[in-house]
């Protein structure tokens, strides 16, 4: 179960994604992921995300579904991220939303998604840029430990290395957000808005799109140095793997 500080931190983090600044990075990331989901065929795909809003609406698969954190989320199953209760090469296209960035252990979650991801499916990873303006006003702002600020910023370039060890080849980086992290009323439409225009490296925000090579999966582990952002960020199953296989569905 969490407990009481994770699921307070976890709460903090939801409420900053409602808060006008988080409701901008939504609308933008939401934008993007109009574009990049509705190419991404398959029967089974999966979201996991610090935050309970479904982001797959542009996905045309028809069997979508996502983790449950905290009791009342609108998944249907609690599941660990680093345990989640699916067989292995059994889901076409997993979406992790700042999941990594708010995780003690990001390298087990990113071998877990690996597992469950079918051979030729597709993993899509959103995250905070370190190599931004967010990411220099991070060492100030996370005095205040609060979010986004207090997550992890994993680099771009070193996720798509551990995704490469994990037998992944990238399709695309998009980056979007490169303005200061202040708020707006008037949120700019993503396809009207710099980000649209341009994809320098340097924007707050990137999303990856990864797929998964046919045959085995590489057997180098690599070392990852973890550094705990969001706490152990754990819930229970609330059945067995077999219980929720995808396999048994299809």
């Amino acid at each position: 179960m969490l407990t009481n500080s994770n699921t307070k931190n976890l709460r903090q983090i939801r409420l900053w994604f409602d808060s006008p600044i988080g409701r901008q990075v939504l609308h933008t990331e939401s934008a993007i992921l109009e574009q990049l989901l509705s190419s991404l065929f398959g029967y089974h795909f999966l979201q996991l995300s610090v935050q309970d809003e479904p982001l797959f609406a542009a996905s045309p698969i028809q069997h979508k579904m996502s983790t449950a954190l905290l009791d009342g989320d609108s998944g249907p199953f609690m599941a660990q991220p680093a345990q989640l209760p699916f067989e292995n090469d059994s889901v076409d296209v997993v979406l992790m939303h700042h999941m990594l960035d708010f995780i003690a252990s990001p390298q087990d979650v990113l071998r877990e998604a690996a597992r469950v991801i079918l051979p030729s499916g597709h993993l899509v990873i959103i995250g905070f840029n370190p190599y931004s303006l967010w990411g220099l006003l991070k060492p100030i702002a996370a005095l205040g430990k609060t979010p986004p600020w207090n997550g992890t910023f994993i680099p771009s370039g070193r996720l798509m290395d551990w995704m490469n060890l994990l037998n992944f080849k990238i399709d695309r980086a998009q980056y979007c957000m490169y303005g200061l992290p202040r708020s707006r009323v008037d949120t700019p439409d993503y396809s009207k808005g710099l980000s649209r225009n341009i994809n320098w490296p340097i924007g707050a925000v990137y999303v990856i799109v990864a797929r998964k090579q046919v045959g085995a999966m590489t057997p180098i582990r690599p070392v990852w140095k973890t550094q705990k952002a969001f706490g152990q960020l754990s819930v229970v199953p609330s059945a067995n793997r077999d219980s929720h296989s995808p396999e048994k569905s299809r």
